[in-house]
């Protein structure tokens, strides 16, 4: 795994596998639900900061690549539990589910607030439809997130337990990425925005994660177009579409009118050259030679197939720097910093 010139997360593999595809000789995998959440906390310096985790090096998709809490819907997720919020039937029209497909629906919304819990402490329910948990930092919260993690406790029946509601009206739906066909480990995802709920504070709860940080995104953005910070397009995409909003509560409000089509890479071999784009994302877009696999051999921007365009999107905001330093954007308490 490895970088474009910027911090685009680009598998070597890649080409082999879109070549694949092209001669069909790849069954494109069915794509797994699955919901990922951008909490946000106001700093009062000008905008939010968001939450991201570096995932281990070791993992075997997008290994070092930065990303927010999220993961896998859990069939189990579709069990009954006390619910607050827009209604299941709102919330399958919202993510674009079918008539009937509420529990579908619900099971989404529920990944979003038992991943964002298992992977970072922080959980979007409380005692009645008004209110939410203070803190989740006990020992016996710990026990519940480590049995949620194990998958030998379901999170309806650790909402039951405790006598709480899931507050859906907590979610803001913001977007939906679907993983490239060529991609074995494919996943069809939700992504949500939050704010971070007053008295709950973020911590690295995740075997996935060797780092955390809160950090505003447009700084995020700016170490990944200097080739600091690793990351998915649909990682940075979102980030940089949270860059106009002034306070968690600006992204929340502004969440219904968002678009959730899904965006689905396209990938084209033509005389040999492969192209690779997200359709409405053009600074992704990717222009791999015959022969070449490796990312140095590839031109990112928005050049057509005759003419290749240079690889790093451009800062005006950051100065081009020969080294560049280490990012030190806002921590909360024992949260370590990039």
């Amino acid at each position: 795994m490895s970088s474009t010139p910027n911090g685009q997360w680009y598998p070597p593999e890649w080409p082999d596998l879109i070549r694949a595809l092209a001669q069909g000789e790849l069954t494109p995998a069915v794509p797994r639900r699955a919901a990922t959440v951008l909490l946000l906390r106001d700093t009062g310096t000008g905008g939010p900061a968001v939450h991201m985790l570096r995932r281990r090096a070791s993992m075997a998709f997008a290994g070092g690549a930065y990303a927010y809490p999220g993961g896998s819907v859990d069939a189990r997720d579709e069990r009954p539990v006390a619910w607050a919020g827009p209604s299941r039937a709102e919330w399958a029209a919202r993510l674009g589910f079918g008539a009937g497909e509420e529990a579908a629906a619900q099971a989404v919304v529920c990944a979003a607030v038992r991943e964002t819990f298992e992977e970072a402490g922080v959980l979007l329910a409380g005692a009645s439809a008004d209110t939410v948990v203070a803190d989740t930092t006990g020992d016996d919260w710990e026990a519940d997130r480590a049995a949620l993690v194990a998958r030998e406790l379901s999170f309806a029946d650790f909402l039951d337990r405790r006598g709480l509601v899931l507050r859906s009206d907590l979610l803001g739906a913001w977007a939906r990425w679907i993983t490239p066909e060529f991609e074995p480990r494919r996943y069809d995802t939700w992504f949500f925005v939050a704010a971070l709920p007053d008295g709950q504070r973020c911590r690295n709860a995740s075997t996935e994660a060797d780092r955390t940080v809160w950090i505003p995104p447009a700084e995020a953005a700016a170490g990944y177009d200097r080739g600091e910070l690793l990351m998915m397009p649909p990682t940075i995409s979102t980030l940089r579409s949270l860059e106009a909003y002034g306070s968690a509560a600006e992204a929340l409000a502004a969440a219904g009118g968002r678009d959730l089509a899904p965006v689905l890479a396209r990938a084209e071999v033509r005389g040999g050259e492969i192209v690779l784009s997200w359709p409405g994302h053009d600074e992704f877009t990717k222009h791999i030679a015959a022969g070449h696999a490796d990312p140095e051999h590839i031109a990112a921007g928005h050049a057509d197939p005759e003419h290749i365009a240079a690889a790093e999107r451009p800062n005006a905001s950051v100065p081009p720097r020969t080294t560049p330093p280490p990012m030190s954007p806002p921590t909360t308490t024992g949260e370590p910093t990039v």
